[in-house]
């Protein structure tokens, strides 16, 4: 019998942000006892050092640069996953799954030119869930609404939305951070001072909508609700619920429960928020029976970020707290800290608890969780996705043998065994707002993750022969169509 599943996906929670993972500075039990109980991952990672393209591959087994619109997108921008395209919920759903997304989307919604007053289509819907709650981008972008299936939630029809990115375009009257700082319960420190909604100003510009508007600060418990209602009802069906959190991205608005609670500011609070919903679905997987029988997936979609554009005093604040634990680089970045995230897999009874080095990506949950549901692939779906069971489920501690990730703007890397290869790459080492090392250089990277795991020796002059062995392999998959066995 095939597991229920559920992908609980963090957004920018590093490596070291959680316990289970060498984290000291905020308590995360739920999180620690899905490690505890479950298999935890040294070596898992997302496709890209940013949000979009590691969303696009976790649901479509496709490396991000295959599709040139995957990069952080405007909160207005067209939907990029296409109706007719083969998607892990579409898979699941044609093996009899109920199929929920929770959250965070960000994956682009309509054809453009949104009407975000009547049905919102393409979106969820048309990539293979049966039903959807979710806001439509970042928590820092606008609209700041929640999407159910089609439709603006709490929308009155007497006051219309309107949605622009276009600085040109902005509305008259319209109050934003930069014009109006005095109206701001949490000021920007660099961008992020459009539109306010909730004494938050945000990237883009919006007008009207205001009874459906979000408040940033009851954001975890509504989507809370919505999962804990969805794995309530589909309960005697197999279902698959993608569980996207909003933390701990900007702006950081810790409901009243967690405010104050870390001693790491706001970033440390929603993250001991995002822990507790983590541990509030478990217990409901427990009162209904359901924890033998659900695999659950916990994950990041990038490496950490503290100063992303709000003064929360997150960098202030961080003390002797990693948040990429011991890699190097994090949110945007080509280094490890990018892509290598938290990665647990849990499913009592069927997966022996412990920890595996096995070299896991999160593009491979498209064919292995269809081979569990019975489906076959499609030839040319799921490009990139390899059916790894064997090391989700423990019983191969090997996994893949190279992956190839990305950071901001589709510069990629290879990794090959322990071997990581860098090319040169134009552009600022360090990221002058958020002080990410980003892997630019002139000279190309070559680091053995074996002996050197903080990226901090370059070997690419010491051995030339791995060097070009490397830049052949990357050259091969991003100019061949697939780099999962198969027809090409």
């Amino acid at each position: 019998m095939p597991p229920n599943i559920v992908i609980l996906y963090a957004d920018d929670l590093g490596y070291g942000d959680v316990g289970c993972y060498g984290g000291t500075g905020v308590p995360t039990p739920a999180v620690d006892r899905l490690a505890r109980e479950g298999l935890r991952f040294t070596q898992g990672y997302a496709t890209a050092a940013t949000c979009t393209p590691s969303r696009l591959s976790l649901l479509t087994g496709s490396y991000p640069w295959r599709n040139p619109r995957a990069h952080i997108l405007a909160g207005d921008a067209p939907a990029i996953i296409r109706p007719g395209m083969t998607t892990l919920p579409g898979l699941l759903r044609s093996a009899g799954y109920a199929t929920g997304v929770v959250g965070k989307w960000h994956l682009g919604l309509g054809e453009g030119a949104l009407d975000w007053n009547s049905d919102i289509t393409p979106g969820p819907l048309e990539a293979g869930f049966d039903e959807a709650f979710i806001m439509p981008a970042t928590n820092d972008r606008v609209p700041c609404v929640f999407v159910r299936n089609r439709r603006v939630v709490g929308l009155d029809p007497a006051e219309p939305i309107q949605v622009t990115y276009d600085p040109k375009q902005q509305f008259p009257g319209i109050p934003t951070g930069k014009q109006n700082p005095e109206a701001l319960k949490l000021k920007p420190s660099h961008g992020h001072d459009m539109s306010i909604v909730n004494g938050v100003s945000r990237i883009g510009f919006m007008r009207g909508g205001a009874a459906a508007l979000w408040k940033d600060e009851e954001m975890a418990e509504v989507f809370l609700r919505e999962t804990v209602d969805f794995v309530t009802r589909h309960r005697k069906q197999p279902f698959f619920l993608y569980h996207a959190f909003h933390q701990p991205h900007v702006p950081r608005l810790p409901g009243p429960r967690f405010a104050g609670t870390t001693r790491l500011g706001a970033r440390g609070d929603v993250i001991a928020e995002m822990d507790w919903c983590v541990g509030e679905l478990m217990a409901a997987l427990d009162r209904l029976g359901l924890a033998g029988k659900t695999l659950v997936i916990f994950s990041s979609d990038n490496g950490p970020v503290l100063d992303d554009g709000y003064q929360d005093r997150a960098l202030e604040l961080s003390g002797d707290h990693r948040p990429a634990g011991p890699l190097r680089g994090g949110k945007y970045s080509l280094y490890d800290g990018g892509t290598r995230v938290p990665f647990i897999l849990r499913w009592p009874g069927t997966v022996r608890p412990g920890e595996s080095a096995a070299l896991v990506s999160q593009v491979d949950f498209t064919a292995s969780f269809a081979a569990m549901a019975g489906v076959a692939l499609p030839e040319d779906a799921a490009p990139d996705s390899l059916d790894l069971r064997p090391a989700l489920l423990g019983q191969n501690p090997v996994g893949r043998e190279g992956l190839v990730a990305e950071g901001i703007g589709a510069k990629t890397i290879v990794r090959q065994g322990d071997w990581v290869f860098i090319p040169p790459y134009p552009g600022e080492a360090i990221n002058r707002h958020t002080g990410t090392e980003l892997g630019n250089s002139r000279e190309p990277q070559l680091y053995d993750l074996g002996a050197d795991l903080g990226e901090r020796t370059n070997q690419a002059t010491a051995c030339p022969e791995i060097v070009e062995a490397l830049a052949s392999r990357l050259r091969e998959a991003r100019s061949g169509s697939q780099t999962r066995p198969g027809p090409h």
